[in-house]
């Protein structure tokens, strides 16, 4: 064989680390995509919050830390945060179900009720507030049931629960299902062969492939509900300390021409999410090495 040959079956000593500049890619493009995404990602995002810390910072930590504990201020963020907890917890039972029935079951109204869930996507929060209120009113459809037993649901914190309920429950929904539709149904088969019982192949088998996408959708559902205004304040009451939301109390402060005042709170409202956001990505990150999912 030839020397030109030789070369030509030769094996490549190329170093790993030096290929790709060597070789081009298949997707070409690299650096513009990559310079084009972080301007959008800083002009859409980090800029104006950048903006919103630095007027924050005209108070200085003291200022800003006066205004985050003044009672009203605590209480709104309690009621934000705590029932933004629990509503993503709510939608993570429930979306799951929902999720659930519709990839594993077929039913008159299949459809119908797939393109509902997208709803609270589609309809704008204002009215999604309004028809909530009337409904769960105590003179409402649904809040006059309980109205015999002095179980008020609007213009209460239960309220709020409602719709953030509401508004978070596609983001469980939409992230779960495709991991249920792309969960081979002969894994499930294996499990019961092996004389696991249907409970068992669910929190064994089904349960840890649907954990991190489960998780995303609550952090998204999370998110949402946290800063969530048009479709709550109709059916709060909004009353001081007791179902006032904190970016209720932002708007107030913006329409009384405290500027700093209102990007303390908005700045503290972002630190809480963010250290929030960060402890659901570490979790999504720990289940998908626990269950060995990518």
């Amino acid at each position: 064989m030839s020397d030109a040959a030789h070369n030509d079956w030769a094996p490549r000593t190329t170093p790993r680390r030096t290929q790709w500049f060597l070789k081009p890619s298949a997707l070409p493009g690299f650096g513009i995509t990559f310079g084009f995404a972080v301007t959008y990602l800083s002009l859409i995002v980090l800029i104006p919050l950048a903006v919103l810390v630095a007027r924050a910072s005209e108070l200085g930590l003291d200022g800003i830390w006066q205004v985050a504990t003044t009672p009203r201020v605590l209480a709104a963020l309690q009621v934000s945060f705590f029932i933004s907890v629990a509503a993503a917890l709510v939608n993570a039972l429930f979306g799951t179900i929902v999720a659930w029935v519709l990839v594993h079951y077929e039913f008159p109204g299949k459809r119908l009720l797939d393109a509902a869930v997208d709803l609270p996507f589609a309809l704008p929060t204002a009215v999604a507030g309004i028809a909530l209120a009337a409904l769960y009113a105590t003179n409402g459809w649904i809040g006059a049931l309980f109205a015999p037993w002095d179980i008020k649901i609007a213009f209460t914190p239960l309220g709020i629960l409602v719709a953030l309920i509401f508004i978070g429950l596609p983001f469980v929904v939409r992230t779960v299902q495709p991991v249920l539709q792309d969960l081979d149904r002969e894994v499930e088969e294996a499990s019961a062969t092996l004389g696991a019982t249907r409970t068992q192949t669910v929190v064994r088998v089904v349960l840890p492939a649907l954990t991190p996408a489960l998780l995303t959708g609550v952090a998204l559902a999370f998110a949402r509900a946290v800063g969530e205004y048009g479709s709550v304040i109709f059916i709060a009451g909004n009353m001081p300390f007791v179902s006032e939301i904190a970016p209720l109390l932002i708007v107030t402060k913006l329409e009384e021409f405290d500027y700093a005042g209102a990007a303390a709170i908005a700045t503290v409202m972002l630190g809480i999410s963010f250290v929030t956001l960060l402890a659901i990505n570490a979790l999504q990150a720990f289940s998908r090495r626990r269950f060995g999912h990518a």
